[in-house]
């Protein structure tokens, strides 16, 4: 491959010399006692769900700023070295250093649950008015008054939220260590190139990328048979975390898990309605790209699922990290000076670690890793998706660096709005680079590779919605059997593809692929992803039709992720995203990419 040898890796030189040094052990100490004298500050003050009313007076508003003060302060530091052991791991999985060493921190991450509940129920029985009238403080975090009067409402007793942190880490948790462990080991047999191989269930998968159909078809009939033999460990593990989801919702008072998800992202369900109205309005646009995506590749109109992730067109020209580089922060400087710098300070700082080696965690993501500097993992190839996706992850971490003005509490961004800016840079570079492509196989590859994308997003995260709802609906009675979860998938399937998706070749076990099912954290993990994508889009339109008064906006949009609702926030931006018509706004521009996708297959 063009470069390998001078790919970056990121840069971890700080804030700690390595994670055997004596400035970790030293940071590592300092979160424990740190946790520690939290401990005895809630202790003295007894921050906890209060047996009797409590007069919120100026010592209670003094308590409620030093305690936010200390929550805040812990947060940052135990960020800073979550995210350095984080950094390690996930390119080495072979350093045992650092896999003893999250082992150490995750307990500390159970205690401070248990503080953060604690807090949540004291702050939830104050009187909030009193409170903004005696603290400057308590009128800054309106939104975390506004959600722990919500969530004290729905919690256990103290014994019990205590009880549940504990088991977190060997029950909700244990089950999606086994998903990622048990389905990361299976060896799959393959025929490739006449012979009978057995290649890793991920090498697997994306054999769905192939050029060559019979390559697709015998890959997607291995990963099926695969599944098939290891879904009963896999059906037990959804089990048990679907039935401990429905337990704790239950014992928590919310009437569903949908309704707690909801809370958890910040939206209500009138906004979740309105988007998914909308996008049902539009799956027959999306059947319209696979009816001729199918035809095209020589189906009598419905598509089989191993021909979902065909390539078409021809991928053009190879890149070069450097020439991706160059290219991403000449886009980025099209929109603003600002954009520009940030993206040049980010590779010349070496925030990226692009080459693809043994031992390092595939796919790509950014996080926060120091103050306002960000990490982004990805395995760069020469192909323009990989382009695409350093293009993606830069966006999330300029919204890291808008975010880093304020304290972690503010900080606090749901997943529905985590994916504003980043789909935001994403289609920046892709729109430029698409206007510049003059060779129409190229342009078809392209604008291809967009619509199975956005195919995802809108009708498959659809009908894995559809799934998980049904899921919980036949969970409440019983244990499901894996019949039933291919039933209950093969109709989601239907209920959102149609006709489009060939009925003999659909996929039932696509329930056991995705890791987010199988977290207590992640129920209906699915639609925030939606809303993210069409939300950025979105904005993408807006830009275009008003660049100037955007970018007047936009840095302030993105540093206020944690300060409001998804609701609150989009309506200082001047959208309502409660009405389906801001979401056909957005699913509009990918009906124009349909259009142009069929007329270059009827040109081709």
């Amino acid at each position: 491959m063009p470069e390998t040898q001078s790919m970056p890796r990121w840069n971890l030189d700080f804030p700690f010399p390595g994670l055997d040094s004596r400035e970790f052990k030293e940071a590592f100490k300092g979160l424990q006692q740190a946790l520690q004298a939290l401990q005895t500050f809630f202790d003295t003050h007894r921050i906890q769900k209060p047996e009797h009313p409590i007069t919120t007076d100026e010592t209670i508003a003094r308590i409620f700023e030093e305690a936010l003060d200390r929550l805040d302060h812990l947060n940052e530091e135990l960020h800073t070295v979550g995210a350095y052991i984080y950094a390690h791991i996930t390119t080495d999985s072979h350093n045992s250093l650092a896999q003893a060493r999250l082992s150490e921190f995750q307990k500390l991450t159970v205690p401070l649950q248990v503080l953060g509940t604690r807090f949540t129920a004291w702050l939830g029985a104050l009187d909030h008015d009193r409170l903004r009238a005696l603290s400057a403080k308590a009128r800054e975090y309106d939104l975390l008054l506004r959600e722990a009067r919500i969530e004290a409402e729905h919690q256990m007793s103290p014994a019990e939220e205590r009880l549940a942190a504990e088991f977190s880490l060997v029950a909700g948790s244990a089950w999606g260590r086994l998903h990622g462990t048990y389905t990361s080991q299976i060896l799959v047999p393959v025929r490739l190139e006449g012979k009978e191989k057995r290649l890793p269930m991920s090498a697997v998968r994306n054999l769905a990328h192939h050029a060559d159909p019979e390559v697709r078809r015998h890959a997607y009939e291995a990963e099926l048979k695969a599944w098939e033999q290891h879904a009963v460990p896999l059906a037990a593990a959804l089990n048990g975390v679907k039935g401990e989801v429905l337990i704790l919702v239950q014992h928590r008072g919310w009437p569903s898990a949908l309704d707690e998800a909801l809370f958890r992202n910040r939206i209500s369900r009138e906004t979740l309605d309105a988007m998914l109205t909308a996008a049902r309005e539009y799956f027959p646009v999306f059947r319209e790209y696979l009816q001729a995506k199918a035809r095209a590749l020589g189906h009598d109109g419905a598509l089989p699922w191993y021909d979902l992730f065909a390539p078409m067109g021809n991928p053009g020209r190879a890149w070069t990290f450097d020439e991706a580089r160059r290219f991403i922060v000449e886009q980025f400087g099209t929109y603003s000076e600002k954009l520009r710098r940030f993206g040049e300070r980010a590779f010349a700082e070496n925030w990226i670690d692009a080459e693809p080696r043994e031992g390092k965690r595939g796919g790509g993501f950014c996080m926060r890793y120091y103050r306002e500097q960000s990490r982004i993992l990805m395995n760069f190839d020469p192909s323009f998706n990989s382009v695409r996706t350093l293009a993606h992850e830069l966006g999330h971490a300029y919204h890291n660096l808008q975010l880093s003005q304020h304290p972690p509490t503010k900080r606090q961004t749901p997943m529905t709005l985590a994916e504003t800016a980043s789909t935001f840079t994403e289609n920046l570079v892709s729109d430029a680079y698409l206007s510049q492509v003059t060779d129409p196989q190229e342009k078809l590859y392209l604008l291809e590779a967009s619509l199975q994308h956005a195919t995802q997003i809108v009708v498959d995260i659809t009908s894995r919605f559809l799934f998980e709802q049904a899921v919980f609906e036949r969970r409440k009675q019983r244990e499901l059997t894996v019949p039933e979860f291919n039933d209950l998938m093969l109709q989601a399937q239907a209920d959102t593809y149609g006709e489009a998706l060939h009925p003999e070749y659909r996929h039932a076990y696509a329930w056991a692929v995705k890791p987010h099912y199988y977290s207590t954290r992640g129920s209906f993990y699915n639609f925030p992803y939606m809303f993210g994508e069409l939300f950025g889009l979105g904005l993408v339109a807006e830009y275009r039709r008003d660049p100037d008064g955007f970018r007047e906006r936009y840095d302030d949009l993105l540093a206020s992720t944690g300060l409001y609702t998804a609701e609150e926030l989009t309506a200082r931006f001047g959208f309502d995203i409660r009405s389906p018509d801001f979401w056909r706004r957005s699913l509009e521009t990918l009906a124009r990419r349909v259009w142009e996708f069929r007329r270059l297959l009827q040109g081709a």
